[in-house]
């Protein structure tokens, strides 16, 4: 049987741990300094980039190599001016990034400073109560109800009822006392205990789940996809920019103005607005999930939250509400629903935090039998004869003893109860917690029935399900539970209960073999999002528990509910901060706004780079100089590239299916686009060179005014993609616009940086550019639809 998934009653304690000393009376400080300073913090490593290294991060990439280079070139040149504004870009880029990363780990930081944890600790002693992390191997600690285990410890005395599913996936909580062994994040629900503490921080149970944590890395396909583009724009670009390079020195061209081309051609061939774009599209997703309670940890989460088309899902308080209910009622002969909750309920205790004894309580108020006992005498839950026991008098004065409990124990204080047994191994076998409640005065004391509880799923869960369905997102459940409870919850929540047999994980999986993974431990989580990447599939995972952190880092996305722990909350992409999962679909149809506003200014900016490059080679076989200085293409690049981010605004139509980023055909597109740009650029060129007679000059002016106008084109026709006409653009997208059009205007007109224009030539390429953009949104429609990029 696999390592991975395996169902097991007790873990084995990790490598490491020590069994403590049973006559221990706890540490001394100076003890406890030694081992301390030995053993280390009881905490994780901070494995978080520093932020120094993390602002230099963002100047270490393809897009700012090609500025870094251009920056160099213009130094070189002794062009400081130019310089400066390359200078000031690549800034910008890295800032905007850094900025906007640093806010998102702000909030969760603040996050975890709220889930610092103390422990009562026998120290010098005396009882005394110190934070978490001093904790060392041999301390004696407290565990009391509501309490965190903060370490593995062995309990020496006292018993307590231990809540689990946030370390190992099992719903139900187990009952531990003197001599059992307990993890660190484990909850206590009910009772007092004494334990020694036996690992702590990496050297704890879940140690290894720290570091699969550590070595999951997924590579955003945001980032691939920058990556991508950058590689196809260099080789396309790099072509044309060699060719015109030997054509400049055949022609014999001075070496200053061979230099002056080819600079401008590097900088023509940037995408220098693309990173900053995608991050502010991101950042203005994240603030419009803030709003639906919903904290994107990392930028890209955001429109990558678009593009899963599976989600693993995590059972225990994540579909389900991780509290006890009362699931089936069965009652015996001669009894009824209302009778067995009736008297199991008074065998409960009232106002307590024990989860078995509350949702008793509760099943019972909503079916009230006739007759109304009085309760005389109560004894609690009892861990060694795991029973409680009340007497109660009817309304004759008759005395009635009430016992509830496990089924092996209350059916030993009966006489023999066939049908209970069997009744109760139906139950077990379906994965439901049995008790059996036995009623009636001392001569005809018996079994009155069975009561099965499990954990119910969320409210939301099924309506969850069944609209990621209707999104392209195919839902898994993956735990640690029992197949048997995984499969009951995942039939209450609409999912297929196919379950994957145990064993080792076949080597082909596909999301749509099983609908269940069950009895899969952190390994086995981790794995399998693995081999569904592996398969080709953008993998979402929500959880809850320290045992989903690996699989959560490893996603592409990982989903942290707002009940989850600390380590999977840092784990995570994206932390839901109001209850329920309702989070989860507005992250998916935000993420492919987001998508769809990156989509758009990815297009524009392909095309653009395209057409430019060999709009250079054109004006050069034309006219036989560089038909741009670097200093009107640093003017280009600030109103063209940084203007047009306001795409990162714009009212556009989320697709109904997951996005994924298809650099092949956005890159074709690109080209088929860009050769219409191109005819637009070259026709006018070609009209002030050869009708209107300007000299170089104006028509290095005549070449900046068109990219600049026909860029505007460009932008509204690729902005939606399967109508003739996009949705009302933004406020933001149309000032953008009058911005862009007036800046380079005036600057034309007047002459600054460039040869001037009169206003009747601009006014006449300005509507040309209009009727360029209505030929385009007539033909963007059938090549979008062959390339099937929308």
């Amino acid at each position: 049987m696999s390592t991975h998934r395996v169902a097991v009653a007790e873990p084995i304690p990790p490598s490491g741990q020590t069994k403590p000393d049973k006559q221990s009376s706890g540490l001394t400080s100076d003890e406890a300094s030694v081992r301390l300073k030995a053993d280390g913090l009881n905490a994780m490593p901070d494995v978080s980039v520093r932020p120094i290294i993390n602002l230099l991060s963002k100047f270490w990439a393809p897009i700012p190599w090609l500025l870094e280079a251009s920056l160099i070139l213009e130094v070189g040149l002794h062009k400081y001016f130019e310089a400066a504004i390359i200078a000031g870009l690549l800034i910008f880029n890295a800032t905007l990034a850094f900025v906007q990363e640093g806010r998102a780990q702000a909030t969760l930081k603040a996050l975890r400073s709220r889930l610092a944890l103390n422990a009562s600790v026998f120290r010098d002693g005396k009882w005394q109560t110190l934070p978490a992390t001093q904790l060392v191997r041999g301390d004696l600690v407290k565990l009391s109800l509501g309490a965190v285990v903060a370490a593995d410890a062995h309990l020496v005395s006292g018993s307590v009822l231990l809540d689990q599913s946030m370390l190992t996936g099992e719903s139900l909580p187990t009952e531990a006392g003197a001599g059992a062994d307990t993890y660190a994040g484990a909850l206590v629900r009910r009772g007092e205990a004494t334990a020694e503490v036996t690992a702590t921080g990496t050297r704890t149970k879940f140690g290894r789940t720290a570091e699969l944590v550590q070595t999951a890395h997924s590579i955003s396909s945001q980032q691939t996809a920058v990556l991508q583009i950058v590689r196809n724009l260099a080789i396309f670009n790099g072509i044309v920019i060699v060719l015109m390079g030997i054509f400049a020195y055949s022609h014999s061209l001075p070496r200053g103005e061979i230099i002056s081309l080819l600079l401008t051609s590097v900088l023509a061939a940037i995408p220098v607005g693309l990173p900053a774009t995608f991050t502010l599209a991101a950042a203005l997703g994240a603030k419009a999930l803030a709003k639906l309670g919903v904290l994107p940890t990392r930028l890209s989460a955001v429109d990558e939250a678009g593009t899963i088309n599976v989600l693993c899902s995590d059972k225990t308080g994540t579909l389900t509400l991780n509290q006890l209910s009362v699931t089936t009622v069965r009652p015996l002969s001669g009894s009824d629903e209302a009778r067995v909750l009736a008297m199991a309920s008074l065998a409960s205790s009232d106002g307590g935090s024990d989860a078995v004894d509350a949702a008793i309580r509760s099943a019972s108020q909503k079916k009230l039998p006739p007759d109304v006992l009085k309760l005389t005498n109560f004894v609690p839950f009892d861990p060694t004869k795991k029973t409680s026991e009340a007497t109660a008098t009817d309304a004759m004065g008759e005395v009635i003893r009430i016992v509830k409990g496990a089924f092996t124990a209350v059916s030993g204080l009966t006489a023999p109860a066939p049908d209970a047994a069997a009744i109760a191994d139906e139950l077990e076998k379906k994965g439901f917690r049995v008790l059996a409640v036995a009623a009636g005065p001392p001569a005809t004391f018996k079994i009155i029935g069975l009561i099965a509880l499990s954990d119910p799923p969320r409210p939301d869960s099924v309506s969850l399900i069944a609209e990621l369905k209707s999104l392209g997102v195919l839902t898994v459940m993956v735990t640690g539970d029992a197949p048997e409870t995984a499969a009951i919850v995942a039939h209450a929540i609409g999912l297929d209960n196919t379950v994957c047999p145990a064993g080792a994980l076949p080597n082909d999986i596909k999301p749509q073999d099983f609908a269940i993974f069950a009895s899969i431990l952190p390994e086995g989580k981790f794995d399998l999002v693995k081999a569904f990447q592996k398969g080709g599939h953008t993998v979402g995972m929500c959880g809850d528990g320290a045992n989903d952190a690996p699989a959560l880092r490893q996603a592409q996305i990982g989903i942290a509910v707002s009940t989850a722990t600390d380590v999977a909350k840092s784990a995570a992409g994206v932390v839901l901060t109001e209850p329920g999962l309702g989070g989860i679909v507005a992250a998916v149809k935000v993420g492919r706004t987001t998508f769809q506003r990156i989509l758009s200014y990815t297009l524009r900016s392909t095309i653009k780079k395209m057409a430019q490059i060999l709009l250079l080679a054109i004006g050069l076989l034309m006219t036989g100089q560089a038909i741009l200085t670097p200093m009107l293409m640093v003017i280009i690049m600030i109103t063209g590239d940084f203007l047009s981010m306001a795409l990162a605004t714009d009212r556009v139509r989320p697709s109904e299916t997951p996005n994924s980023w298809e650099i092949g055909k956005i890159t074709g597109a690109g080209l088929i686009l860009g050769l219409f740009f191109l005819a637009f650029c070259t026709g006018v060129l070609a009209v002030g060179k050869f009708e209107m007679h300007y000299g170089i000059d104006t028509l290095r002016t005549l070449t900046a005014i068109v990219l600049v106008y026909g860029s505007q084109s460009i932008t509204y026709a690729v902005r939606d993609r399967r109508h003739l006409w996009g949705l009302r653009p933004t406020k933001w997208l149309v000032l953008s616009t009058c911005a862009d059009i007036l800046f380079i205007s005036v600057l034309a007109n007047r002459g600054i940086a460039m040869a001037p224009l009169s206003v009747a030539v601009l006014a006449i390429i300005l509507g040309a550019a209009v009727m360029f953009w209505m030929v385009l949104n007539i033909i963007k429609i059938p090549i979008f639809a062959k390339l099937r990029l929308s």
